[in-house]
């Protein structure tokens, strides 16, 4: 290589790595205004929402998966919630790719789970922009147009008003799965098989939803993108393609094993008529939760905000039509997100539009995911990268290109602007604290709550992010068929009856005072007397009392009650000695 040719690619270099270093500065700068004051209260403030279980369990997962892989990566699926159940972080999304992404900010604040999850909220929309970025940037050749296209994405109503999900959250894969697309398409080879393949299978460990969304998409983007580009007979694309789904294959593989897992050991499938509710209708796309869009439908009842924008809707409609007029790659690309957006808002609108009871019946990850409506984060990433050609096209024919385009990003940052509810973290009961500092041993904790009322435990996982305790009770999208059985009988622990459904290895049981009011903390300090030669109260205050169990009544077989999965046996030997 020439010494012209070396400074040539040195200069290139150094300019993509500056760029990137201010596309990472600047989406970080917009992140933390638009969630203030998110960035600047990490630890002390969380998301404040009516389904306060989906905040409370977003949390403790993350956090739970950041603890997991510092102190024992290999039982990071079994969740500390359900004992004595195996790979219950699994009964649910797992939030792998969230959990990793928080492991610096889990060291470094001393294990604070709120720091851990706020940190990764703040990260997500700033890889999701960035992500948008560069795909538009690869498709249209604007760096203006690229920045609006991943404002209009990454900081849609949509991603804006799922703060307490995590999951939800994490679309970062998606722009760059297509970028990687892109890329192999423009080059087919085997290494940008396996990036695709990366990023595909990246996407869904973050998030199973999105992952899902994925396979489904990937067939029809590769089938009406070769009929474009007339790449039928280059067999180099059909290479790299199925390289990267073997390599997508292999990442996800693992984790969908334990669903299947779960599904022929439980028999957890969701219906189709659950999909019913959590569709969208056509006028779901008209429910915003940002000031500037208040005039339209309130999105309190709705089962997503779904609305793109006024910059995203306009400017891709504006964008579809120049792309026709323009034809070449332009037109191919319009063509391509056209029906990518037109078949996504199709699959949106769940059961009662026919594709959705299609593909239900058809794809087996399906029987895991219930809300079709989500499906509309797809058209919104459609829309944003078809406005981005509206806006090149606009740059290229205005006289002061860089003043309106800076109208146009001001616009598209203000009417993203959202309305959020934060709360103050609620102090740590000192009696986790104490527990802390305890042998180790299961716990049960009370009052349990009925069914309807289950998200209720998710305060009690929130707190088991003090000392890591197993817990005999839990929140997740799957209860096992034998905690609902037992749970009646263990809500009255103390009892004979509590004792005899008790798992093995439960060494602890807490009690929340303000859960036993007038006839019910009578009764539950009569059983507490009752069974005094049985258990110990080791800790106490206003709010919280903490018992150890010594042993069990005489009438209870010890040996008969629940056994815990060999990954529990340290446990029961703790407890035993």
């Amino acid at each position: 290589m020439s010494s012209h040719r070396k400074s040539v690619v040195a200069i290139t270099s150094y300019s993509s790595r500056l760029e990137l270093l201010l596309v990472l500065l600047g989406f970080a700068v917009l992140t933390v205004g638009l969630t203030y004051p998110l960035a600047f209260r990490l630890g002390s403030i969380g998301y404040k929402i009516h389904a306060v279980g989906d905040a409370q369990y977003s949390v403790w997962n993350v956090a739970w998966v950041a603890h997991s892989l510092l102190s024992d990566p290999r039982r990071v699926f079994d969740a500390n919630i359900f004992y004595p159940h195996p790979s219950t972080l699994v009964y649910s999304e797992a939030n792998l790719v969230a959990g990793a992404l928080g492991v610096p900010v889990y060291l470094l604040s001393g294990g604070n789970p709120y720091a851990t999850h706020n940190f990764v909220v703040l990260l997500s929309f700033v890889l999701s922009a960035t992500g948008m970025y560069y795909l538009t940037r690869h498709l249209v050749g604007d760096r203006f147009a690229a920045g609006v296209a991943a404002i209009c994405f990454a900081y849609s109503p949509y991603a804006l008003s799922h703060l307490a999900n995590i999951q939800l959250l994490m679309t970062a894969g998606i722009p760059f799965s297509l970028l990687a697309f892109h890329r192999l398409t423009d080059r087919p080879t085997p290494a940008r098989g396996v990036t695709l393949g990366l990023a595909m299978g990246l996407q869904a460990l973050a998030c199973a939803y999105y992952g899902v969304f994925l396979t489904v998409l990937i067939g029809p983007v590769v089938v009406i993108w070769a009929g474009l580009r007339g790449l039928w007979g280059n067999w180099r694309y059909w290479v790299a393609l199925c390289i990267g789904g073997i390599v997508a294959a292999a990442i996800v593989w693992p984790l969908f094993a334990l669903y299947l897992q779960l599904q022929a050991e439980t028999g957890f499938h969701r219906p189709l008529d659950e999909a019913r509710r959590y569709s969208a209708t056509w006028g779901t796309y008209l429910v915003a939760a940002a000031y500037a869009s208040s005039w339209l439908r309130d999105a309190s009842n709705a089962p997503d905000v779904l609305f793109p924008g006024l910059v995203a809707t306009i400017g891709g409609v504006v964008g579809f039509v120049v792309a026709l007029f323009a034809g070449g790659r332009q037109r191919q690309i319009a063509a391509l997100y056209g029906a990518l957006g037109a078949f996504s808002l199709w699959e949106s609108l769940g059961p009662a539009a026919g594709l959705y009871t299609f593909t239900y019946a058809a794809h087996p990850a399906f029987g895991f995911i219930h809300a079709p409506s989500r499906f509309g984060l797809i058209p919104c990433l459609a829309l944003s990268v078809l406005a981005s050609i509206a806006v090149a096209a606009l740059s290229r024919r205005s006289s002061r290109p860089a003043i309106a385009m800076a109208v146009i990003i001001v616009v598209a940052v203000a009417e993203h602007a959202s309305p959020f509810q934060f709360t103050d973290v609620p102090a740590v009961e000192p009696a986790y604290r104490y527990l802390a500092k305890q042998p180790v041993g299961a716990i049960i904790e009370l009052p349990l709550y009925s069914r309807p009322h289950g998200y209720s435990r998710t305060k009690y996982m929130l707190g088991s992010t003090v000392h890591w305790m197993p817990m005999v009770s839990g929140y997740s999208d799957h209860t096992p068929a034998d905690f609902s059985a037992r749970l009646s009988a263990l809500a009255g622990f103390p009892s004979a009856a509590a004792f005899r459904n008790l798992p093995v290895g439960v060494r602890y049981a807490v009690f929340h005072l303000d859960g036993y009011r007038g006839s019910a903390r009578e009764r539950l300090l009569a059983s507490l007397a009752s069974f005094s030669s049985n258990l110990q109260r080791i800790y106490a205050d206003d709010d919280v009392w903490l018992y150890e169990i010594l042993s069990y009544p005489t009438d209870v077989d010890f040996a008969t009650s629940v056994a815990p999965h060999k990954g529990w046996v340290e446990l029961v030997k703790e407890f035993s000695e």
